[in-house]
């Protein structure tokens, strides 16, 4: 009797330490924005939703301001399965070609129109080449419009780029994008590009305006120029340690990445809407550019797009349909 009573404590206590295992897991989500950018604000919200349809059964843990890596970092931890989530934005374009599609400049017209876009093409096309790779992806957020800023002199016409040492994220096509304007775009991690500025390694850079604000740019930059260049959205993408999550804790992850979307997407126009007055008021000297100049500018980029990227063409008339509904 003594021996079956010290089993059952034995096994009661396994249980319970199980159970307590099960409730400590941790989701760990990566991302690179800094206190109040919008990488923030939307992930604050997710792992807020995440956790209350987790109940108890693991618990998402954010990581910002790059403490985990840069972005191509952090998806070699998601392939390692070192990294459960992260967001991911122009790096994207290193993974599958597809994803340079956001890279076009003046493809998408407002947020309605990337609503399309991303329930007409992002989900099944994009989803599929990433998960060809190895990620999954989850949820499509918002990084943003994203606008010029720089210490030479205001940005007009693509010809007020010639020679500025620009920093960029790491994408190709960003790069060849600007070099078609004539600047010099140099791809550097978010975490390193304020102190470029600063020390005037790099004249200027080019972000959402939420990006640039919470990276505090506007302290070592002079004139901002609201050229709306191009539009990118932000992917809530897993890696190797997403199948090893129960299948209700992936549906709760799923859902909750879903319920983000609309909110990043109203998130992001407030913030847009607030920002530019804001950075007006910390010294920053504010222009609207020519866009038709620019748009005439980027018609080598979109050629080389279509002739280089697997089925580039026909992505280039879906979101121009999408546009036009």
């Amino acid at each position: 009797m003594k021996i079956l009573k010290t089993a059952l404590v034995a096994s009661l206590l396994g249980l319970a330490a199980a159970s307590a295992q099960a409730a400590e897991r941790q989701i760990k989500f990566g991302h690179v924005g800094g206190p109040g950018s919008l990488f923030e604000i939307s992930a604050n919200e997710f792992a807020r939703i995440a956790n209350e349809k987790l109940e108890g059964k693991a618990k998402v843990i954010i990581y910002g301001s790059s403490q985990l890596g840069d972005d191509s970092q952090m998806l070699n931890k998601l392939k390692l399965g070192s990294l459960d989530l992260a967001l991911p934005s122009t790096v994207m374009s290193s993974v599958a070609p597809a994803f340079s599609l956001f890279e076009m400049p003046y493809l998408i017209s407002d947020r309605e129109h990337m609503k399309r876009v991303r329930d007409g093409l992002v989900r099944d096309e994009l989803y599929k080449a990433a998960e060809g790779k190895g990620y999954k992806i989850i949820g499509v957020w918002e990084n943003g419009v994203r606008q010029i800023t720089n210490n030479a002199r205001p940005i007009v016409v693509p010809s007020d780029l010639k020679g500025l040492k620009l920093r960029t994220p790491n994408g190709i096509w960003r790069v060849e994008m600007f070099k078609s304007y004539g600047a010099n775009p140099a791809p550097m991690a978010l975490s390193e590009a304020f102190v470029a500025l600063q020390t005037g390694a790099m004249d200027g850079q080019e972000n959402p305006l939420v990006q640039s604000y919470s990276q505090r740019f506007h302290e070592v930059q002079k004139y901002l120029s609201m050229s709306n260049h191009v539009y990118t959205p932000a992917f809530v993408v897993a890696g190797a340690s997403w199948k090893r999550f129960p299948e209700d804790v992936r549906q709760a992850l799923s859902e909750a990445a879903q319920q983000v979307e609309a909110y990043a997407l109203e998130q992001g126009k407030a913030l847009d809407d607030s920002l530019v007055k804001k950075m007006e008021e910390a010294g920053m000297e504010v222009n609207e550019v020519d866009q038709q100049a620019f748009i005439d500018g980027s018609a080598a980029i979109y050629a080389k797009f279509a002739k280089e990227v697997e089925g580039g063409q026909a992505m280039l008339d879906k979101v121009k349909q999408l546009r036009q509904m």
